[in-house]
């Protein structure tokens, strides 16, 4: 008898030929039923692990692991649509060398580094997406459908490629594919539809999540590194506060779920200032206002706060975004101080301008008149008081002009230590010595001083003004210390006002006397700003001028101020690495005197005018002058003159230095002075680029003018 065929039971219940048909019809049931169970037990194991899984690139991990172990797939690929460029690009893709290919998920959401694939109806991948059915080649040498992709690094023979569909619509690929031809089978094509499908969700869910967790990690990121405070309010109290809100507040967040909003943020105003009598912090209307924050250690901070309501864990709750107006309260007023500067400015340089036009009679005649005086006449003693008197007037229109930034536009190579002992052999020094003997000046210079650009009048200006106020500081005596000192900045340093890195010459000046009270401290640089006793000397323009000079140097200063110990002020002076020049010998008046050389004096003041004709023809020049650029222009068209005294500013009509060029068309090499009431500058220093030779400031002075001229015709 024979032996019953375990693996097979229905051989032995259908046995004979007469039943064949019946047992091939049941096997072929059978097998189909196997193919099924297979197929479940795939989706069965794919579902139960995918429902555990968020991570987007555990997800796309999982899927071609389990393809590939329970298919008989040997590759596999996600890919996914690119619906703005209508083109695939690569999500995920087995690799039999080496570790699978999955894309990070934030490049999906960037759309940076993509790798694309096919676009929309090209290759098999293509064709998938555009026709939303399978796509088999059993064949890939036979195929005119099949595109393989530059990046591939696999062998294929068969190619399957299955769209992924979500609510009808196509929107990616999943593509297998084995060595050999002719692989894959029908009930291949029907496991991996219904596969592709689940994969499709699977990946949708995990991009989803992923999605939600980068939205979280980017508002997170905004909240919790955000320079404003943020904060959630939920019945009055906090429900929520970033590191910025905790750090203006001093609190932690524990302590802050006990503090109630209303004792933390007060003074609540629009923007016009107006105190509201609501609090509408307490409104659901989104505004924005300014407010008092009191912080753990008792400082009051001003704020702008921003409010929205929201729904927060399903209750009403409001978000603030608060600001910290340090910043900007400190560069409105800077703003401010620009503004009201740079009017007081306008105002100074007009009434500089013209006080100088005033007092060129009074500083220019005395000189003319003393030529002609003998020795003992009693007349030169007065002349010579109103000629100082000038002078000192003169001083005072400069710092007009210093507090108009029309100062020191044109420098020259000056070292700080010799400056500084110039100015402590002068009659301006020994006079404060004088007024306050109880003071005592104490010196220390740098060694090897490194030289700087600057105007010498200014900051002898400036060191003589810092010296007079620490003097006046100390009413019972002390001693004023002047200290130079090359100083390398490596980085920017917060002090009375930001200073940059860099080569600096500083110059500190330190007394012993009451200090500066801190809230006179951001008033002290206005102009006419004065704490002084009454009849005390000073107009208010000491510190003005200093910090003008300052600037005009493209410097900085810094303060320190002790009430009762003193005040040092710190000035910064970018390093030049220019050499000084020679200084020019003096001349006595014989030697500047003229040999009848013809001169052309240009100036639309007549007062101005006169006075510099008048100074030349007693110094033996041959004068002619004219009121205009223009006249200028004409009269050199038919005279040839030897020099020109030219004024750079004439209303109305062109100014010296357009009248200069037209006359170098007429006249290329024409020697010229050029003459203002104001500093040198850019446009004296384009007419001295085109040729003129010196600058004369106005009021003119005999020694002064004559010299130059006589220098200027020797050239």
């Amino acid at each position: 008898m024979k032996e019953p065929d375990i693996n097979n039971p229905l051989t032995d219940l259908l046995d004979g030929e007469d039943n064949q048909l019946l047992l091939d019809n049941i096997r072929t049931v059978y097998n189909k039923f196997q193919d099924k169970l297979t197929q479940l037990s795939m989706l069965r194991e794919l579902g139960n692990i995918l429902n555990h899984i968020n991570n987007f690139q555990e997800v796309c991990r999982t899927i071609m692991d389990i393809t590939i172990a329970t298919t008989v797939a040997r590759n596999c690929s996600i890919m996914l649509m690119d619906f703005e460029k209508n083109q695939l690009f690569l999500v995920a893709a087995t690799n039999p060398e080496g570790d699978s290919y999955i894309i990070e998920p934030r490049k999906i959401f960037s759309k940076q580094d993509l790798t694309y694939t096919f676009s929309f109806g090209e290759g098999a991948a293509g064709k998938a997406l555009l026709t939303k059915q399978p796509v088999l080649i059993n064949d890939v040498s036979l195929s005119d459908v099949f595109h393989t992709h530059k990046d591939t690094k696999v062998a294929i023979g068969t190619l399957l490629s299955v769209p992924m569909i979500i609510e009808n619509i196509a929107c990616g690929v999943f593509t297998l594919s084995h060595p050999d031809k002719d692989i894959f089978k029908t009930n291949d094509v029907n496991l991996f539809t219904i596969v592709s499908n689940t994969v499709a969700m699977a990946l949708n869910s995990a991009l989803s999540y992923e999605t939600l967790r980068y939205s979280e990690e980017k508002y997170r990121a905004l909240t919790e590194y955000s320079n404003d405070g943020i904060t959630i309010i939920q019945n009055g109290t906090h429900r929520y506060a970033n590191q910025s809100y905790k750090a203006m507040s001093g609190y932690t967040f524990r302590e802050l779920k006990n503090i109630p909003l209303d004792t933390l943020i007060t003074q609540i105003s629009d923007h016009k200032g107006w105190p509201n009598k609501m609090n509408p912090l307490h409104s659901d209307i989104p505004g924005t206002y300014e407010a008092i924050l009191k912080n753990k250690n008792g400082r009051e901070l001003d704020v702008e706060i921003s409010h929205a309501s929201f729904l927060y864990m399903g209750n009403h709750a409001k978000i603030l975004s608060v600001r910290d107006l340090k910043e900007r309260k400190e560069l409105e007023f800077k703003l401010a101080q620009a503004q009201k500067m740079e009017a007081l400015g306008v105002i100074a340089g007009g009434v500089a301008h013209d006080l100088n036009n005033i007092l060129a009679g009074i500083t220019s005649y005395p000189d003319l008149l003393l030529m002609d005086l003998p020795d003992d006449s009693h007349l030169r003693k007065p002349l010579s008081t109103i000629r100082k008197s000038g002078e000192k007037a003169i001083a005072t229109v400069q710092d007009l002009l210093t507090l108009a930034r029309r100062g020191a536009s044109v420098m020259e190579t000056v070292n700080l230590n010799k400056l500084i002992q110039d100015y402590l052999d002068s009659p301006e020094h020994k006079k404060i010595k004088n007024h306050h003997e109880n003071v005592s000046i104490i010196t220390m210079f740098e060694a090897e001083e490194l030289n700087i650009k600057g105007s010498p009048y200014h900051l002898n200006k400036t060191l003589m003004n810092l010296v007079l106020n620490a003097a006046e500081a100390m009413d019972k005596g002390g001693s004023i210390s002047i200290i130079t000192e090359n100083r390398y900045m490596d980085n920017p340093v917060q002090g009375y006002e930001f200073i940059k890195e860099g080569d600096f010459v500083t110059l500190s000046i330190t007394d012993t006397g009451s200090g500066i009270k801190r809230d006179e401290m951001e008033n002290i640089f206005e102009p006419f700003y004065t704490k002084k006793k009454f009849g005390r000397s000073g107009t208010g323009l000491g510190l003005p001028v200093v910090w003008g000079t300052v600037k005009d140097h493209n410097g900085f200063i810094d303060i320190q101020s002790t009430e009762g110990k003193g005040t040092t002020f710190t000035l910064y002076f970018p390093v030049t690495r220019d050499e000084i020049l020679p200084q020019h010998r003096s001349m006595s008046l014989d030697e500047y005197r003229g040999n009848g050389e013809n001169i052309l004096v240009v100036d639309d003041v007549v007062e101005q005018r006169d006075i510099a004709t008048m100074m030349l023809q007693k110094l033996g020049y041959n004068v002619t002058a004219v009121s205009s650029g223009e006249e200028a222009v004409e009269y050199v068209s038919g005279h040839a003159v030897d020099l020109l005294i030219l004024d750079m500013i004439m209303n109305p009509g062109i100014d010296g230095l357009e009248t200069y060029r037209r006359i170098l068309k007429i006249r290329p090499g024409q020697k010229a002075v050029i003459t203002s009431g104001f500093s040198e500058t850019q446009r004296v220093i384009k007419a001295q680029d085109l040729g003129a030779s010196a600058y004369i400031k106005k009021p003119y002075f005999l020694e002064k003018l004559g010299t130059t001229v006589k220098r200027v015709l020797n050239d």
